[in-house]
């Protein structure tokens, strides 16, 4: 079986569905109690599941948008190639997190992107039959309206030093 029919019996064996961002998700997680929005942070409006959590799959050339959330995301490495999460913190650093199997490479198997920064992904080489299988857990819970899809022109009018790249994720 070839890596591109692994990514297709991957979405289908999880019944995973577009991601607004790119690529393929599946909700897998939603801890059954809920934080009340007084106990939540000022940046939230309606109280929040404590935990959830997805899987999501890019393949080929596939981007996952850059993109925020008012919560902090755990990134988990589960199968496939090398992952680039490119994360713009509000200070306009840039970190290319590798997430993937070779540690010795400095890749990893887990790493936390912090709310308020803007991040995205793609694959480190995104050969047609490539692809990664990833889970993210969030906290408090994810919920779409916490979800801030980023607008090309005015990130990077934010961060002209990293437009290349705002450009490059954003096609």
């Amino acid at each position: 079986m070839s890596e591109h029919h692994s990514a297709q019996l991957w979405k289908d064996r999880l019944h995973m569905q577009p991601h607004p961002e790119g690529g393929f998700y599946i909700q897998t997680y939603a801890c059954e109690d809920i934080v009340p929005h007084g106990a939540l942070a000022e940046r939230y409006h309606e109280p929040r599941h404590i935990s959830t959590a997805i899987y999501f799959l890019l393949h080929g050339s596939q981007k996952s948008r850059l993109h925020r959330l008012r919560s902090d995301e755990l990134w988990h490495f589960y199968a496939g190639v090398t992952l680039i999460v490119h994360e713009i913190t509000p200070s306009g650093i840039h970190w290319g997190h590798q997430l993937g199997p070779d540690w010795d490479k400095g890749e990893r198997f887990q790493l936390t992107i912090r709310h308020g920064s803007w991040f995205g992904a793609e694959l480190l080489n995104p050969a047609r039959d490539n692809w990664a299988l990833v889970g993210n857990t969030v906290a408090p819970g994810f919920d779409f309206v916490d979800f801030e899809l980023g607008d090309t022109e005015i990130l990077a009018k934010e961060f002209p030093q990293h437009e290349r790249l705002i450009r490059k994720l954003q096609s």
